[in-house]
């Protein structure tokens, strides 16, 4: 007997329950591409829905062309089976029949081909072309404008200027005002003007001030009983901050949108604002107690501060720039193009505004299914929505019943932290409670077919107990299926050789000047020592270098300190081959100064 999955019976359901609108949430390497391929074939064979007749949205090109290939492999393999019934294998025939013009592709392709079956309901030029890089249409829209921005400088152009960040890494103006406009243009399915909260700016930063000043005058309180403090780095920032403000003000008057600027870069790091006053000795009657309630009490009125003045800036902008986005809209209309945003909001206006269109189309597609679908954003599930109703009249998204058994969506939420294209899991969660309002069942696919059994102990252990409550995805173990490995552990904590400082102290800045070594070390004893293997198209074979990646969550740190260099460097000393992808330090590669 061959072995089942532990999630048999939920795999079993999804292609035997016909009827049912499913939400599946599954991991990577679970199968779930597999699951919803099978459910395909399982309508065609039962005759629920032709294939011409089936709606299949995947998340890129790539992907949907893969769907394709697994869709014939599994039709014509079915097929053969001589168990199949006649009437079943006809039906396969004519799937593969059809398999060429198959809705199975993107949501931007799938909304192109519905914008051009109906192109006067659309309002749209039927030989409309999609333009995937649309920067320079909006690069033209925006060129005709900057100067007049520049020179008129409204509020909001005003201080998005003085926020743009100084030194090495700063952007020059039009990038930093194109960036705004570029994001003004994603969201434009919110045309309306947004809200705007009263904010006395000024009052506000006047207020905030004698906070800093007073903060800052602890100082001479405050005395180290230790070598370093972060909450007295904190309170020097502050006075730093507060003598540079005299300084400046003693010659000129007071500066509110620079101060605006600095204050926000002031309330930035989290970290600096949350530290304990530690290792600290206090005078003139200062007690630790009150410290720290002085540091919380500026903390939250910064962070106030910078909450109502990004929304009133926000605000601001979204009017001042109002205009070069209408010149951009003028450009594509010239050029008779659609963006990607177009796709989107001239099928879903379609859509909703036009009875007729959603009589047809609903009736048409018998079945939709949607694979990644925690990367929908707003517009795309109004789109999957309307699709998959089963009231013609009804036009409101969110007041409409799916048909049983219609939708199939397939996602991984915890992907959603990624908020590509603006999908968020709030809207994955308002979705995901509309359908289940109206006979969804949501069903998990947990056993993963990719990791070894030690790694996803680990990951189950990291992540189960923290990934809990509102707001975020609700963890789902993974379940094991490959054999552990007895001959080689599946996961290594590389341990730091050298993490005292010269004060024999264990600090962070340590823990990271060791590890370069430590890892270029261990992974030249891993691919010329060790005798581990991978696995790879089925066999076991040596650990090669290529087998190899290393992963660092920033390229650079503060002080513009190059990360990968140091690994790179070690790596080369011990004669590794490797490939360096990212970082800064370009010119100080071995290659290139040996090309120079």
């Amino acid at each position: 007997m061959s072995k089942l999955p532990g999630d048999h019976l939920v795999r079993k359901q999804l292609l035997e329950d016909l009827d049912t609108t499913f939400v599946v949430e599954a991991a990577a390497g679970t199968g779930k591409t597999t699951v919803l391929v099978e459910r395909i074939v399982m309508m065609v064979r039962k005759g629920r829905a032709r294939l011409k007749e089936i709606i299949s949205v995947t998340f890129t090109e790539k992907a949907a062309g893969e769907m394709k290939l697994r869709l014939r492999t599994k039709l014509e393999r079915v097929r053969e089976d001589a168990s199949v019934p006649a009437e079943e294998r006809d039906r396969l025939t004519l799937a593969l029949e059809e398999l060429e013009v198959a809705r199975i592709g993107t949501i931007h392709g799938l909304c192109a081909d519905l914008l051009r079956e109906y192109p006067v309901e659309a309002a749209v030029d039927p030989l409309f072309e999609v333009e995937a890089d649309s920067d320079a249409l909006l690069s033209a829209a925006f060129h005709r404008q900057f100067q007049d921005l520049l020179q008129s400088q409204p509020e909001g152009v005003r201080r998005s200027l003085r926020r743009r960040q100084r030194g090495p890494d700063s952007e020059p103006p039009r990038r930093v005002l194109f960036s705004a406009v570029q994001s003004l243009v994603e969201h434009r399915d919110f045309a309306h003007p947004w809200r705007r909260d009263d904010f006395a700016r000024e009052q506000a930063i006047d207020a905030l001030l004698p906070l800093l000043a007073q903060f800052a005058a602890r100082l001479t309180q405050v005395r180290l009983k230790r070598d370093r403090s972060e909450f007295l780095d904190t309170i020097d920032l502050c006075r730093r901050f507060m003598d540079d403000v005299r300084h400046r003000e003693s010659v000129s008057k007071r500066d509110y949108d620079g101060l605006e600027a600095q204050l926000r870069e002031l309330a930035g790091n989290k970290y600096r604002w949350s530290a304990k006053p530690w290792g600290l000795q206090f005078s003139g009657g200062l007690t630790e107690a009150l410290l720290s309630a002085e540091r919380d009490t500026l903390a939250s009125a910064l962070t106030d501060f910078v909450r109502r003045a990004d929304a009133d800036l926000a605000s601001r902008l979204h009017e001042e720039l109002r205009p070069i986005v209408d010149a951009y809209e003028v450009e594509k209309s010239r050029a008779g193009v659609l963006d990607f945003v177009d796709l989107l909001l001239l099928t879903r206006n379609l859509l909703r505004d036009h009875e007729s269109v959603r009589r047809s189309l609903q009736g048409r597609f018998k079945r939709l299914f949607v694979d990644e679908f925690q990367d929908t954003d707003p517009l795309q599930s109004e789109i999957v929505l309307l699709l998959s109703a089963d009231d013609p009249t009804e036009g409101k998204p969110f007041a409409t019943r799916p048909v049983p058994g219609k939708l199939f969506v397939v996602g991984d939420p915890k992907q959603s932290i990624y908020r590509f294209r603006r999908a968020d899991i709030l809207l994955y969660e308002r979705v995901k409670k509309h359908l289940v309002g109206h006979g969804a069942e949501v069903v998990y696919l947990s056993t993963s077919f990719r990791s070894t059994p030690g790694i996803q102990a680990a990951v189950n252990g990291a992540f189960a107990s923290v990934m809990t409550g509102e707001h975020q995805a609700t963890y789902v173990a993974l379940g094991e299926w490959r054999e552990p490995n007895r001959e080689q552990p599946s996961v290594i904590a590389l341990a730091a050789p050298k993490p005292f400082n010269e004060r024999q102290r264990v600090t962070k800045d340590a823990i990271e000047g060791s590890l370069p070594e430590a890892v270029g070390a261990f992974i030249d004893w891993l691919t010329t020592k060790s005798g581990w293997t991978v696995e790879e198209e089925g066999q076991r074979v040596p650990v090669q270098a290529r087998h190899v990646c290393i992963l660092f969550k920033r390229l650079r740190r503060w002080g513009g300190v190059d990360v990968p260099r140091p690994y790179a460097q070690a790596l080369e000393a011990r004669r590794v081959p490797h490939v360096l992808v990212g970082g800064r330090s370009f010119h100080q590669r071995e290659e290139v100064m040996a090309l120079r």
